[in-house]
């Protein structure tokens, strides 16, 4: 899943680490011949490359990254009170994580576009949101669940 970088910082041994706005890191080293990235090398160069897309793995594997916080949830849902909106396609904010947990029954999360899929929630399996990707909800049967929303701390 493509992901604007926002900024840097360098990590334990000294490479620098592109901060995405999905709240992801992503190393940029510049070691020639495996991995041509003068830029990140001087700070103009760096900052030159502020909100280029880099392709971020973890969004792709529904990790959420460490750090966040939970701001709000929403109320209990069943397969009766499920809103229009959760049904079709939406997305969360910049930065709003979300985590799907089913109390009881089963639950079909399916994400859209590049890289989709579906999943069968239960509540033994939560299901990941990642920032800004198309999603929605069906029960499979009785269901009963809730959203929790994260993002970084203020």
């Amino acid at each position: 899943m493509l992901r604007p970088i926002t900024g840097y910082h360098l990590d334990d041994v000294g490479d620098w680490v592109a901060e995405l706005d999905c709240g992801h890191g992503q190393h940029v080293r510049h070691k020639p011949p495996f991995f041509l990235r003068p830029w990140v090398l001087t700070v103009e160069g760096r900052t030159s490359m502020l909100q280029t897309l880099l392709e971020c793995l973890d969004c792709d594997r529904l990790l959420m990254p460490d750090g966040l916080v939970s701001y709000k949830r929403t109320p209990s849902f069943d397969q009766h009170s499920i809103p229009a909106g959760l049904r079709r396609n939406h997305a969360t904010k910049a930065g709003v994580w979300g985590l799907i947990r089913v109390a009881s029954g089963r639950l079909r999360y399916r994400i859209d576009g590049p890289g989709g899929r579906e999943l069968l929630l239960s509540s033994v399996s939560s299901g990941v949101i990642a920032p800004e990707v198309l999603h929605h909800v069906e029960p499979d049967g009785d269901v009963s669940f809730f959203v929790e929303f994260y993002r970084k701390p203020p």
